[in-house]
């Protein structure tokens, strides 16, 4: 769907939309140049005008007017996203709407084990209300901090812990959100069953604000666990890795929390750049993190889980829990800090990742010579970020001759091997052309006819996701 083509703003359609806003509003570009640019300064906008609302009924006067006015509305949660979903488009023909004033937990439920919270409350905060009441919510990234729990419904987020609990899609148990037309989907209730029709809010999530924007959100919560083990462990082969899960799972009755794999070349830029060592004195073609999370002690559980394993070693303290972590947390950091790469956040059959990941890297390394696959990322949930390398010497200059070529090379191997093209960050702007071209034909119509019928004008976040599907 392309929808009508927009145009910058007229004056009395940016009066009526600063009225709707009251005093929730500016259009001074100093201010509004850092929500322009996204998180890895892959894409920059332009907008007339920022909204701040503070509450669900100043976003239902704005989208009332801008849908009058035939305005396109941005929504922006902590603007860590990386697909460009955030970001305005270059035209300045879009209103940006930042959620990051609507930020009150609204109540904590700890007998429903639910919390309500609007959009804008960042990860963190959600983090330690909940530990307030001995409760856990259970997903967790690096950006926790700038994160908003509206951004990451819109994005259907996973992070270090959908192994056991699942995505934003399983974690959310109910939602409010304002639609096109200006009329609020209430259902932050959070009931556990509900068979009165259509789940509309798993529309919203993952829809990356382009069928409304989402308000306020009921996450669900899990006891906070009592006792945690975290372990490091050596294996000369992905397959071996896949294997202690297996046995991890099977043994913990469900307790494996986290499973992260990691080549020897990603750590040892890790080890490059930011001085961190693995805490196995022997070289391992991979190691994994994992974490187990219960009621009981669980340390002698994971050693046994990791008994055939190269070599393996169990977290003695907190503190050596957290810098075990550490190290696979700041690969990222790493590898940008090395040069530059051609990232993709991809996700295959969680039996497959093992293969793919070696039959990949060798594919795409013979027809990119130069190139070096930096491939790790969530075993046990299928999510592989399959990261290609510039050579070292003309980096900038090989990223800027290959990188479409790579990128359509890795979502084909991706779509072939039944995965997707994005695992957990969306397809915004980076990946839309690749969705319209790889992905299933009854589903991209299917969307396409959700999205007419709910923004008919296509004021919602035009040009991410649904531009670049046709039919």
């Amino acid at each position: 769907m392309t929808g009508p083509t927009m145009h910058p703003p007229s004056g009395d359609a940016l009066s009526a939309i600063k009225a709707a806003a009251g005093a929730d509003w500016t259009d001074d570009a100093a201010l509004i140049a850092p929500s322009l640019t996204d998180w890895r300064g892959s894409y920059t906008g332009a907008t007339p005008l920022l909204l701040l609302p503070r509450d669900t009924a100043t976003v239902v006067a704005i989208v009332r007017a801008a849908a009058a006015h035939r305005v396109a509305l941005v929504p922006q949660g902590g603007n860590t996203g990386l697909v460009g979903g955030g970001i305005p488009p270059a035209d300045g023909s879009a209103v940006l709407l930042s959620t990051r004033r609507m930020n009150n937990i609204r109540r904590v439920d700890a007998a429903g084990q639910l919390l309500v919270a609007d959009a804008g409350v960042v990860l963190a905060d959600v983090h330690a209300a909940a530990a307030a009441h001995g409760l856990a919510f259970p997903l967790s990234l690096g950006a926790k901090g700038s994160a908003t729990i509206g951004g990451l419904a819109a994005t259907n987020a996973g992070g270090v812990q959908v192994l056991r609990h699942g995505t934003m899609r399983a974690l959310v148990g109910g939602l409010e959100a304002v639609l096109p037309d200006g009329s609020v989907l209430n259902q932050l209730h959070g009931l556990v069953k509900d068979n009165s029709g259509l789940d509309l809010k798993q529309l919203l999530i993952g829809s990356e604000g382009t069928l409304g924007i989402i308000t306020a959100l009921a996450l669900k919560l899990v006891p906070a666990p009592r006792h945690r083990a975290i372990g490091w462990a050596g294996v000369d082969r992905p397959q071996r890795a896949l294997a202690l899960l297996a046995r991890l799972r099977l043994l913990s009755g469900g307790q494996v929390e986290s499973f992260e794999l990691m080549p020897a070349d990603g750590l040892a830029l890790v080890e490059q750049h930011l001085g961190l060592r693995p805490p196995l004195a022997a070289a391992h073609r991979w190691q994994c993190l994992v974490e187990l999370a219960g009621p009981m002690p669980l340390d002698d559980l994971l050693a046994e889980g990791l008994a055939d394993a190269d070599d393996a070693v169990i977290a003695q303290s907190e503190a050596q829990g957290q810098a075990l972590w550490r190290l696979r947390e700041e690969l990222p950091l790493a590898e940008r800090r090395d040069g530059p790469a051609v990232h993709h956040d991809i996700a295959v059959p969680v039996a497959d990742m093992p293969d793919f990941a070696e039959a990949a890297t060798v594919r795409v390394e013979t027809l990119f010579p130069g190139a070096r696959v930096l491939a790790f990322g969530h075993l046990g949930d299928g999510n592989l970020h399959f990261n290609v390398r510039a050579p070292a010497d003309g980096a900038a200059e090989w990223i800027a001759a290959h990188r479409e070529a790579v990128s359509a090379l890795v979502h084909e191997l991706v779509v072939a091997a039944g995965g997707s093209i994005s695992a957990e960050h969306g397809i915004g702007v980076l990946k839309r052309a690749d969705l319209a071209r790889l992905g299933d034909p009854a589903r991209l119509a299917a969307m396409h006819t959700i999205k007419a019928a709910l923004d008919p004008q296509d004021i919602m976040n035009p040009g991410k996701l649904y531009q670049a599907v046709t039919v």
